[in-house]
């Protein structure tokens, strides 16, 4: 007859304690993230729900599909995500990302960007302030070319402001350049 080692026991049942995974942790920014995606999809809907009357002889269901579509989809993704969270599930970082530490000067410099474009779109008009919004998110992203920069800046300007007139009908303010472009 075998007495147990009453000394392995212990460290046994410890073994057992230590390998039990524990509950999944809820990560609250990520929930505030699910509930901006389901008022946004809500919001969507209201909003789609309210054009009404604005259909064309060559366009007979007119611009309420696109919208609400999307806020079905913005909803059901919010639910899926909540659900995924809830579970536990949660992004892997990639290298570099999701560390904590942001670089405040970048980001103060982009909404500085933004917010000149927002102030300067009506006087200068989009392809003057167009260009400078993306020679200066460019600029403070990193790039040091700087002409090379600016050249691509103001391809994008001409190419949005043309792409919105010619391809969607959507006049963007013109501003100085008025009767140029």
């Amino acid at each position: 007859m075998t007495v147990p080692d009453e000394a392995a026991a212990p460290s046994e049942r410890e073994g057992a304690v230590a390998t039990a995974e524990p509950p999944p942790r809820r990560d609250l920014a990520q929930l505030w993230v699910c509930g901006f995606l389901a008022v946004l999809g809500v919001l969507v809907i209201v909003d789609a729900s309210r054009l009404a009357g604005f259909t064309a002889s060559n366009d007979p269901i007119g611009p309420k599909p696109v919208p609400v579509i999307l806020g079905i989809l913005l909803f059901a993704v919010a639910a899926f995500y909540t659900l995924d969270v809830l579970r536990g599930g949660r992004g892997e970082a990639e290298n570099g990302e999701d560390d904590g530490n942001f670089d405040w000067r970048t980001i103060g410099l982009l909404c500085a960007v933004f917010i000149a474009n927002a102030l300067l779109i009506d006087w200068l008009g989009w392809v003057i302030s167009g260009s400078l919004l993306f020679w200066g998110a460019g600029v403070v992203l990193g790039s040091r070319r700087y002409l090379l920069t600016l050249a691509a800046a103001v391809a994008l300007g001409l190419a949005t402001f043309y792409g919105f007139a010619i391809g969607l009908g959507v006049g963007l303010p013109a501003g100085i350049l008025q009767g140029i472009l």
